[in-house]
């Protein structure tokens, strides 16, 4: 993200100095303000940006700590657990390596339940966790095994059924209907993650593990650490929880699981063809839904609900930075014209596609960072051009919902423990963005159109 901070700013100062020297100022017309030099337009832009960045952060805070507070209310009551053990007889089967009463997996269960449920903060703890389990029934020290790069696969085609922080966001941008993404965001991360299964498996055929160890595993890595340099707002929690006897409980019959995943196939359709009449239910449901299982579960709705609200309020106010540096940039790609000039350039060919050309850098960002992703995000759908509930901001949410920051994963995972030969990690997880990508804009057309 540095390179890419960076390579954004220079580029808008370097095309803004050409039009700049090249600029001639009109003669000043009659009850008008004289029109401003495009170095000084960049200027104005770039100090309102971060004005309009602090507002938007403020805006989120409301949305976010609704969102935090009804999932910690759903944490508690166990809702965690109970979906570790709907799944678990599906992991056994997709880790064929792994025992089912390892550690390891039942940390990769958390994991992938955090994630379900949209619980960022929670899945990278239990993730890391994971793959240092996974290290220690890995016979080849230094490279990563079947079962982590299947692992690591998963997590970056983003197996996420509710994606809160984007719904909040587009509540935040002022969309008349911010749950209007489930349906996409569904149909699509179901794609990417079939297809980022598949991948795996098929892609480990070609890639050999060695014949021996070739390096020793080393001590796992801190916040600290470089790898860490980009880690999502969402997702800075550090310390690693205990994967405890509870949290690794006895499965539920395989048939639950079974019938549990034919459900969810069988809400695409569903969301597809009765979508729109759907979402508006969405967001009101939810909170019936999950303040009545924690009521059921005898938790403390209020007091934890005001919990989870806490760390909402934090997280909001985090991504403060993030939104100023992302969005500030943006603000002189705009404002110099290069991100005009790329529009006019290479719309004609991406809009035969269903990708306009303001959801293309998106598109190409996600892969690489989750800020810089949530940044260009918040700018797309608050800009008055566009807005949430057009196609555009309709599918960068949806882009933002079903994809991953795949650079990040690998990094940050593979980092815990020590992971210098990555194997086919890179190519599965690409694969499958690529999967979601093209998934997002098939759906999106579907059912909103260009």
């Amino acid at each position: 993200m540095n390179a890419i901070f960076f390579a954004i700013v220079v580029i808008a100062f370097a095309v803004t100095g050409v039009r700049e020297i090249m600029w001639t100022a009109p003669a000043p017309a009659a009850g008008k303000a004289d029109p401003l030099s495009p170095m000084a337009e960049l200027a104005k832009s770039m100090v309102d940006q971060a004005g309009a960045s602090v507002t938007l952060a403020i805006g989120l805070i409301g949305v976010m700590t609704l969102f935090l507070g009804l999932m910690k209310v759903a944490e508690a009551g166990g809702l965690l657990v109970i979906i570790a053990r709907t799944i678990r007889p599906l992991m056994t089967r997709l880790f064929p390596d792994v025992p089912g009463d390892h550690p390891a997996m039942g940390a990769m269960i958390l994991n992938f339940s955090a994630n379900v449920l949209g619980l960022g903060n929670a899945a990278t703890p239990f993730g890391i966790r994971a793959m240092q389990e996974l290290a220690k029934i890995n016979p080849h020290p230094g490279t990563a095994s079947n079962a982590m790069v299947l692992f690591l696969a998963i997590n970056t085609s983003s197996i996420t059924l509710l994606p809160t922080g984007v719904i909040a966001l587009r509540a935040a941008a002022g969309s008349a209907d911010p749950a209007t993404i489930v349906p996409t965001t569904l149909f699509a991360t179901i794609v990417s993650t079939t297809v980022a299964i598949f991948a795996a498996k098929l892609y480990q055929r070609f890639s050999a593990l060695p014949a021996a160890p070739v390096l020793p595993v080393h001590a796992p890595i801190t916040r600290e650490d470089p790898a860490f340099a980009d880690a999502d707002p969402a997702q800075d929690k550090a310390d690693l929880p205990p994967i405890s006897a509870a949290d690794a409980g006895a499965a539920y019959p395989f048939w639950v699981s079974v019938l549990v995943l034919g459900f969810i196939v069988a809400l695409v359709p569903i969301t597809i063809f009765w979508g729109r009449t759907i979402s508006p239910w969405i967001i009101p449901g939810l909170m019936v839904a999950l303040l009545g299982f924690g009521w059921a579960r005898r938790v403390p709705v209020y007091e934890v609900f005001v919990d989870g609200a806490k760390e909402g309020f934090n997280v909001a106010v985090r991504i403060i930075p993030y939104l100023v540096a992302i969005l500030v940039a943006i603000a002189m790609l705009r404002a110099s014209g290069t991100l005009e000039m790329f529009v006019r350039a290479v719309s004609p060919v991406t809009a035969m596609f269903g990708l306009p050309a303001e959801a293309l850098p998106m598109a190409l960002l996600r892969p690489l960072s989750g800020s810089g992703a949530y940044g260009l995000l918040a700018s797309v759908i608050n800009d008055p051009k566009i807005g949430p509930d057009s196609y555009a901001g309709l599918l960068v949410s949806t882009l933002q919902g079903s994809t991953e920051t795949t650079f990040y994963v690998l990094a940050v995972y593979f980092g815990a423990v020590q992971i210098r030969r990555i194997r086919h990690a890179l190519a599965a997880g690409l694969t499958a963005d690529v999967a979601g990508i093209a998934a997002a804009v098939i759906i999106c057309l579907l059912l909103f159109g260009a």
